[in-house]
Order: C-alpha cells, then structure tokens, then sequence
C-alpha cells in the first residue's frame, strides 16, 4: 500500500492532538487501513468528568480544525484493560488541500 496524503495527514493530526492534550490523553496510531479508516491508540489519566469519549473524539474536531474532515465511527473500551486506555476508528474523509509537507 502506497502512503497518501491521509496517512501524513493523520499523522500530522496526531501530533497537534498530544502537544495540547499530553498527559492527560495521548493518541498513538495503532493501523492505517487502505479505505481510509485509522485505528487509533488512547491512553492517560483523561478527565472522567468531562468524559472520556471525549477526549476521543477531540481527534475529529483536531482534523476540522486543521482544514480535513473525520468522523468517529467506533469507540472501544477494551475489556479487561485499566480505565486508561481507549480505541478509536476513525474514518477520515477529507484532508487539506495542498502539498503535505506545507502542513
């Protein structure tokens, strides 16, 4: 599989994601799929009280605000795992238009 704009731009995403939400949630990219989805790493302490949900789907409104588009299509809370850790699948359906480099 060639590497394309969304998998830079979901990396891009990723990074601004943690420089303003470590420590408190920090997303790691766990798969890139050919259709476009993105499988998506979260751990920290979160807010419980602001929700934890959100602080996953805070990497949709991360990619609108850089100029793409995603949306949240699954969100998983791995049995068995501590509170800290959640998966998001993601399916980016739009990234900025331009050469990524220039993100």
């Amino acid at each position: 599989m060639a590497l394309d704009k969304k998998y830079f731009f979901t990396l891009k995403s990723i990074e601004y994601y943690n420089r303003f939400r470590s420590p408190e949630s920090e997303a790691r990219l766990l798969e890139y799929r050919e259709d476009g989805s993105i499988v998506v790493e979260f751990k920290g302490s979160f807010c419980h009280t602001c929700g934890v949900r959100d602080w996953v789907e805070d990497l949709a409104y991360v990619m609108k605000s850089l100029g793409g588009d995603a949306v949240l299509e699954e969100y998983i809370e791995p049995e068995g795992e501590e509170d800290y850790k959640r998966i998001g699948v993601f399916k980016v359906k739009k990234t900025p238009e331009g050469d990524p480099v220039g993100w």
